[in-house]
């Protein structure tokens, strides 16, 4: 259960204002003119503060209690992220069907980073693939390979993931970084780690929700599944 106790404002306020942050490419002020034409009087910063604190919260309660099992073929990669001037690297995975299975942040696209990637995404997803579909990256070739390895040395060698280095399949996940992308260059660049992470959580279950990928979701639209987390 997500704890709002405390807070000044009431709990349906503050989930609006953060589903309308990270579905739109709205800025904190511009959510701040929204809630004053309704006669709501709440700072931008104050805004930006319920997504630090509650978007990971909603995304981390969504995945432990209402997303659906992924499909056992995946698509894997990175883009990139600008947090005060530098680039991160976000890694993202989704299944066949589109589904998104998991993502992170990393300051280094290498062996190490794809590899402790996904051991989050299996961990995450309870889900271990039969076939991850890459490009030509060789750090996240190497990063599968010894995943496989860590399977093979405990004798589970019947779980080792089959590579695919085809491009026009790994296409599907490039499309689907685009509206991540697109929030993203709304933000104009992030101010710290911390925000793009609990921004990326948001809009990343926004997608997930707009994907259907809530257990039991009876074709409801993407704004009621959310408001059901924080119930």
């Amino acid at each position: 259960m997500i704890n709002f106790n405390g807070r000044h404002f009431k709990k349906s306020l503050i989930i609006m204002a953060i589903r309308w942050y990270v579905a739109y490419t709205l800025s904190y002020r511009d959510i701040e003119e929204l809630m004053a034409e309704r006669g709501i009087q709440v700072d931008h910063s104050t805004i930006h503060r319920w997504i630090v604190k509650y978007a990971p919260q909603l995304e981390e309660h969504f995945k432990k209690r209402y997303k659906r099992q992924p499909a056992t073929r995946w698509r894997l990669d990175e883009t990139y992220i600008k947090i005060k001037g530098q680039w991160y690297y976000l890694y993202r995975a989704i299944d066949k069907y589109g589904d998104t299975i998991d993502f992170t942040l990393s300051e280094h696209r290498d062996e190490e980073a794809a590899y402790t990637f996904l051991k989050k995404a299996t961990a995450s997803s309870n889900a271990i693939p039969d076939k991850i579909v890459i490009d030509q990256s060789g750090a996240n070739t190497a990063g599968i390979m010894m995943f496989n390895y860590l399977f093979f040395t405990l004798g589970l060698w019947f779980l080792m993931i089959e590579i695919i280095q085809i491009k026009y399949l790994n296409n599907i996940i490039e499309q689907d970084h685009r509206p991540i992308k697109k929030k993203m260059k709304a933000a104009l660049g992030f101010k710290s780690v911390q925000g793009a992470k609990a921004t990326i959580s948001g809009v990343e279950l926004h997608r997930m929700l707009k994907k259907k990928q809530m257990n039991d979701h009876q074709d409801k639209p993407a704004y009621e599944q959310f408001y059901l987390l924080a119930v």
